[in-house]
């Protein structure tokens, strides 16, 4: 078995190194880093996004991921700052737009959407062969990517206030008018006609703008997986990654063998991405085979399932299985944050400090 590519994608947060207030500093952070370091600017100014290279080994994927959140929090110290794996800011913020026509474009389209929005999210690039076998996992794998989320759950805050989510950024990210579960394409032609549509609309300004939670990535031959929040722990991303391999390989072997994707309507999806947002791992998950109600650690013991054959092929199983015992000792990032923002009395300063020393711990 020739084992598929994977990369990942984290936009990182840019904090006070005292306060932990979000710092509007991406500029000076991008100015001082090396040719050769994959940091990249977003949409506001209080965020840098990092970018692994395609890996075939998770070991490797991991010392990736935490090389460039090294990189990453080397300079933005160099500027005063940190940097820390949230996916909300648990302090009050005014995001700063970061230069550019385009963001400037989506200020002037989308308003408070884009004004506001500071989101941290993780995404995962899968090697595919062809767009026909990539629009074929992405109708496979619509109804497991909500314990995606639930597992990637770090966004527990937003502006200064306990959301009562677990990932609020899913709720953010859902305000633009693509973003969420799709429906079933049926073929790649179908996949780039239905985006053309959108396009045409007028209400997308551009491909860039499909904000699907899984779509065939633009500039490389991958299925993007966007639904996750960028995780608290890096090794909570080398899971998620491994995972996301499990369910294309999966999806892949199912449409070879000519296994129909199952017929799941977008409402069902969407309910099961609230569910898996406002839950995390701490409650009940809408279970992707039954749709019903079902304690996380089931439904997650049920993806870790779905996808075990071609996590054993890949040599992923025991990363998997005791990446996921883990997680559900020690909790989401979600948890984390709050459990610090319980032992601090309501201090959401020191509940930022945890994390900046967690991104790169």
């Amino acid at each position: 078995m020739v084992k598929r590519s994977v990369g990942v994608e984290e936009e990182l947060l840019l904090v006070s190194a005292d306060g932990g207030e979000p710092q509007a500093v991406s500029g000076a952070v991008l100015a001082s880093a090396d040719e050769a370091e994959e940091l990249e600017k977003e949409l506001q100014r209080e965020q840098v996004e990092t970018g692994t290279r395609p890996r075939t080994e998770m070991v490797d994927l991991a010392v990736e991921v935490r090389r460039w959140r090294g990189a990453a929090s080397q300079r933005a110290r160099a500027v005063g700052a940190e940097v820390a794996a949230l996916a909300t800011s648990p302090l009050p913020v005014d995001p700063s737009l970061s230069p550019g026509d385009r963001y400037r474009r989506m200020v002037e389209e989308y308003g408070l959407t884009a004004q506001e929005q500071l989101t941290c999210g993780c995404h995962v690039h899968v090697g595919v062969e062809s767009d026909e076998e990539g629009v074929a996992v992405l109708d496979r794998i619509r109804p497991w990517l909500a314990p995606l989320l639930a597992m990637s759950a770090n966004s527990p805050f937003w502006q200064g206030e306990d959301s009562g989510y677990a990932s609020y950024r899913n709720r953010v990210w859902g305000r633009w008018p693509s973003a969420g579960p799709v429906e079933a394409f049926g073929s790649a032609e179908a996949y780039h006609e239905r985006v053309r549509t959108m396009i045409a609309t007028g209400a997308l300004l551009d491909e860039g703008m499909v904000y699907f939670d899984a779509r065939l990535a633009r500039n490389y031959p991958t299925v993007e997986v966007r639904v996750a929040d960028v995780c608290l722990d890096a090794r909570d991303t080398v899971l998620v990654a491994a995972l996301t391999r499990g369910l294309v390989e999966t999806a892949a072997r199912a449409w070879r063998e000519g296994e129909p994707p199952a017929a799941v309507d977008v409402g069902l999806l969407r309910l099961a991405a609230w569910r898996a947002g406002r839950s995390g791992i701490s409650g009940d998950l809408v279970h992707p085979e039954t749709f019903e109600p079902a304690p996380a650690r089931a439904v997650v013991e049920a993806l870790v399932e779905h996808v075990r054959p071609a996590l054993s092929d890949a040599g992923d199983l025991s990363l998997v299985e005791e990446g996921v015992a883990e997680l559900f000792r020690r909790g989401s990032g979600a948890d984390a944050q709050r459990a610090v923002w319980e032992e601090s009395a309501g201090n959401l300063g020191a509940v930022v400090a945890e994390a900046v020393r967690r991104t790169v711990a």
